[in-house]
């Protein structure tokens, strides 16, 4: 890292246009963001006005941005750049707090994870669903053992954002045309990853035909569906769509244990609660209906200024947590190339013909 980790502020510097990590480090007692970086000059100086920032600390060249003297870089990045962004800011001697999917080809997961190894530098994939409040009461449980062992777990994705596939106003296809649906599992995946402490060594997949939108690539495949082994046993069942007719949107997971089982429901959060279900052998006769709680109802105020209630407060609690205290952060860079290949994998086992193969783990 750059810099003396006894200086009163870590200093940050953004990349990308959503800017509510920023906000986060922007109000964090222990940093300050010194510099954001975006292509768009529209959405930089959008960004600018918001964070408070001057214009010489605005930057639309990424290697020029990495100059500057800070320790942490956010990537915000559309997911095709995710890993050289990483990389580059790494072997710049800065620690990455990377959002999701951590990269979109195997051989570049493989790549941050030799990069970590290199640098020594903090690594961490801001999954916010692994920080949502009832998952990580999910966590607790399974830890405590009410479940007994974990041999079944499900997580869908179901998302309409065909305006994000193609524009709808000037019909110019956007980057995600050429993600496979399947590729952004983690917010599906990840957490059930957390919740079991294991990774998939085993995928298959299904889902390759495009009827609602037929013209504009893989990114729109009607919907795909993946099967997983994990080391320890368990199979996973991950679905995910972002062409799909279907409103609201909605994460839904549930995990079945030999001792019970955890759901919540499939109408999403309103109101930040949504209905599901919780069953133990020898406590209850029948499941009984639990709210689970997307945000932490007892967060301070401050936690809810990211944009996703209150998960990415904790992310970067965790994220400089890890830095100042030298530990690995939660989601490192083994776990989030966990989280992020599989959907790779199962994508191709899709496209030549529902066939199983073997998920690489890199350590």
């Amino acid at each position: 890292m750059r810099g003396d980790l006894k200086i009163v502020k870590l200093k940050v510097g953004h990349v990308g246009g959503r800017v509510g990590y920023a906000r986060l480090f922007q109000a964090h007692p222990k940093t300050e963001v010194v510099a954001v970086c975006d292509v768009n000059p529209l959405a930089l100086e959008k960004v600018r006005k918001e964070l408070g920032l001057r214009s010489s600390q605005c930057y639309r060249d990424y290697d020029e941005f990495l100059k500057v003297d800070m320790d942490i870089v956010v990537i915000g990045t559309p997911i095709p750049f995710h890993a050289e962004q990483s990389i580059k800011a790494m072997e710049a001697g800065l620690h990455v707090l990377s959002e999701v999917t951590a990269a979109n080809t195997v051989e570049d997961c493989k790549r941050l994870v030799e990069t970590v190894k290199r640098t020594k530098m903090k690594y961490m994939l801001a999954e916010n669903m692994c920080y949502a409040h009832f998952i990580r009461e999910w966590i607790r449980i399974v830890r405590e053992g009410k479940l007994g062992e974990i041999y079944y777990a499900e997580g869908e994705y179901i998302h309409k954002i065909r305006h994000l596939i193609r524009d709808p106003k000037t019909g110019k296809l956007l980057w995600r045309a050429q993600r496979p649906p399947i590729h952004y599992c983690s917010h599906s995946l990840g957490p059930l990853l957390m919740i079991v402490d294991d990774y998939v060594v085993k995928a298959t997949g299904s889902g390759r035909k495009a009827r609602i939108m037929p013209d504009v690539g893989v990114g729109g495949i009607d919907m795909q569906v993946a099967l997983f082994e994990t080391k320890k046993g368990a199979t996973i069942k991950i679905l995910r769509s972002q062409t799909v007719a279907r409103e609201p949107p909605f994460h839904y997971y549930s995990i079945y244990g030999t001792k019970g089982c955890l759901e919540n429901g499939r109408l999403g959060f309103k109101g930040g609660v949504s209905k599901g279900i919780i069953y133990i052998e020898g406590e209850d006769k029948v499941a009984r209906e639990v709210e689970w709680h997307f945000s932490d109802p007892h967060a301070p105020k401050e936690a809810w200024a990211g944009g996703h209630g209150t998960t990415e407060y904790y992310i970067v609690r965790d994220f400089l947590n890890s830095i100042i205290n030298d530990t690995t952060p939660p989601i490192d860079v083994v776990k989030g190339v966990d989280m992020t290949i599989p959907g790779l994998i199962a994508h191709k086992a899709a496209m030549i013909g529902n066939v199983w193969l073997d998920v690489p783990h890199f350590e």
